[in-house]
């Protein structure tokens, strides 16, 4: 009787971590284990996700923007020649879906005032959540406002962690040392801009 080795069992990635477990799932994913495929979307969801909704789009909207950019991931697995720089692409690819402008659901429409009072809230006081969304809002523009390349490092820390530094070098190809300097004049930049937004600290 011929052995099964499974992926579950003896997973090639096992104990590697970032650009090195992103290459060793694409490389199993390439070869159809779902387990491999499952892996990376739990790994790199987030960082798709938050891109989407960094270019204004809803959650709704966000989360069609996440699965058309997996699609189109495991849909041309063969044609991202380096494994190693598959962050980088899903950033660039999420941000070309969540620019499309037939991407953008139309709003729901609002309810009559008859209709609001009858349905009981859940959310915070309309005074504090006002506030938190026009901090949201001028956060957002700011950010927004800052260079591309500043915009993907601010992303890719803040998921990945100083741990991943490394990972984060290698995704955005460039030097490891010069991602806390560059991640300060970014940050630096943001309060600026986030300031004249008519933000505070």
């Amino acid at each position: 009787m011929t052995e099964v080795r499974t992926a579950e069992a003896d997973p090639p990635w096992e104990g590697l971590q970032g650009t090195d477990l992103y290459a060793a799932c694409m490389q199993a994913a390439r070869a159809g284990d779902r387990v491999a495929m499952d892996r990376l979307v739990a790994e790199l969801t987030p960082l798709v996700w938050h891109v989407a909704r960094a270019n204004g789009l809803d959650r709704h909207t966000a989360e069609d923007v996440v699965q058309t950019v997996w699609l189109a991931l495991f849909s041309h697995l063969d044609q991202l020649h380096e494994p190693r720089a598959l962050a980088g692409w899903l950033i660039t690819t999420a941000r070309r879906e969540a620019q499309r402008p037939y991407g953008r659901k139309t709003p729901p429409v609002p309810l009559t005032e008859e209709m609001a009072e009858r349905v009981p809230s859940t959310q915070p006081a309309p005074e504090a959540e006002a506030v938190r969304t026009d901090r949201d809002s001028r956060m957002w523009r700011a950010f927004l406002t800052l260079p591309q390349n500043c915009q993907d490092l601010l992303r890719l820390t803040v998921l990945a962690g100083r741990a991943e530094y490394h990972s984060v070098a290698e995704a955005l190809r460039i030097p490891r040392g010069s991602i806390g300097p560059t991640r300060r004049r970014c940050l630096t930049r943001l309060r600026t801009l986030f300031e004249a937004e008519g933000g505070s600290q």
